[in-house]
């Protein structure tokens, strides 16, 4: 930022103005153009509409992510159309063609574990911690009641707190600590409302239990207790590209998943891929995707001792085909939070087909196979042409429609730079989108 530009962010009552007044205030600080403000206010009717403005706070605009549908997916024996919300490109195609390649082997089936989330109370300041939690463990049926009398609505529909556990941290840099952990089966929600509150009614009962201090008392999101698996077949013929056997693709995969495995460095972006599908059907769904990113890799530390390692695995079975599966916890919800009225988030769910009772579980299932779709294109095209190929076409549609060509000029351009054999730059981009505009 300029000299010219320097500002106070010091707004006295920002929080109290509409989203409108809060545009001006943005617009005079920061010299925003008349088009630059004509972007937030056309997103401000999106606000009014969705009664998106209490969402979070200080709104001034709606950032906007596209919405795109993946296709060809046949989870259970079920076909579904997936919906996506990501800025990446290539993403959407790849999920939908993997799961084109998938069905060939009857697609992908699923499993999970009951939505069992988990709630944490510290408690500091116990001169004997091993006796306190003996204690804590010895009124465990009090310490489920209390729980469950804060959410008599969760356990009407079967759910609610479920046990506990009980653990002593002994080296930590303050001392001695003792955790008690709620396990909630939280049913058809994230769960967080729930087991926190939860947390906090329980917090002074174990003060009374231990003479200790209740300090922390939160909702874990390393939910693996709460545990999703997907499988699926690619059939080694499937793979077959116009300068590789479908058996040589086969070996590229394995040999790709060896090198995730084998190091960190890899595995972070394997990893990350296989979020790439994951979070842009949380983000459609409008689930809390910063949990499900923080779980996601907390589990592939732990899961393993001391070794960062691969979500998902690849094998190769008996007839030469490529197996893939998947493990994560997924903490999803159709009740509660933000989910519950966005009107995005609803046309999501409908087109999902997801309902209550039991949406949760289903919604889990699908992002899990879309997480080992993701992951399966993402090594087919390392192990292939490399990652570029695909990416680079959508690339270049990106920078055309940045220099303002539309349509058919689009289109026209990604043929030319193919036809040339053209890196994707901006600058051939530019040139062949001159000669056309000429």
């Amino acid at each position: 930022m300029s000299d010219e530009q320097k500002i106070n962010s010091r707004i006295a009552g920002f929080f109290r103005k509409s989203p409108e007044e809060r545009q001006s205030i943005i617009q005079k600080l920061c010299n925003l153009n008349q088009e630059e403000m004509e972007y937030l206010k056309e997103s401000t009717s999106i606000l009014d509409k969705a009664g998106q403005g209490h969402y979070i706070e200080n709104t001034i605009a709606v950032m906007q992510i596209p919405l795109g549908i993946a296709t060809n997916f046949t989870i259970n024996e079920t076909d579904y159309l997936i919906p996506m919300a990501v800025e990446e490109a290539s993403v959407v195609a790849a999920a939908s063609n993997s799961a084109k390649i998938a069905r060939t082997g009857g697609g992908f089936f699923t499993s999970t574990t009951p939505p069992i989330m988990i709630g944490q109370i510290q408690i500091i300041n116990i001169p004997d911690p091993h006796n306190a939690r003996e204690k804590i463990l010895e009124q465990e049926k009090e310490i489920i009641e209390l729980a469950n009398k804060q959410d008599p609505i969760l356990v009407k529909f079967g759910g609610g707190c479920r046990g506990i556990n009980v653990k002593v941290l002994p080296n930590t840099l303050k001392g001695f600590m003792v955790i008690t952990e709620l396990l909630v089966d939280v049913r058809d929600a994230m769960g967080a409302n729930a087991v926190n509150t939860m947390n906090e009614a329980v917090a002074a009962l174990l003060e009374t239990i231990t003479g200790g201090q209740a300090l922390l008392r939160i909702i874990s999101n390393l939910a693996d207790r709460r545990l999703v698996r997907a499988r699926a077949v690619f059939k080694a013929s499937e793979l077959e590209t116009s300068d590789m056997k479908g058996k040589e693709v086969v070996e590229g995969i394995l040999n790709a998943y060896a090198f995730a495995e084998a190091d960190p460095y890899r595995c972070c972006t394997h990893n990350k891929g296989i979020m790439n599908g994951i979070d842009a059907v949380a983000i459609a769904t409008a689930q809390d995707w910063r949990a499900i990113e923080a779980g996601a890799h907390t589990y592939a530390a732990v899961k393993i001792l001391g070794k960062y390692s691969s979500l998902t695995t690849w094998e190769k079975d008996m007839n030469g085909d490529l197996v893939g599966t998947i493990e994560i916890p997924l903490a999803v919800g159709l009740v509660g939070g933000v989910a519950r009225i966005h009107p995005l988030a609803q046309i999501s769910f409908k087109i999902l087909g997801l309902s209550i009772p039991g949406g949760a579980l289903k919604l889990a299932e699908i992002m899990a196979a879309v997480g080992l779709a993701q992951n399966f294109g993402a090594l087919r095209a390392l192990a292939t042409v490399g990652i570029q190929a695909g990416h680079m076409k959508l690339h270049a549609r990106n920078l055309a429609a940045s220099m303002g060509a539309k349509g058919t000029e689009i289109d026209a351009i990604v043929q030319k730079l193919d036809e040339r054999k053209l890196k994707v730059t901006f600058d051939t981009v530019k040139e062949i989108y001159d000669e056309i505009k000429s």
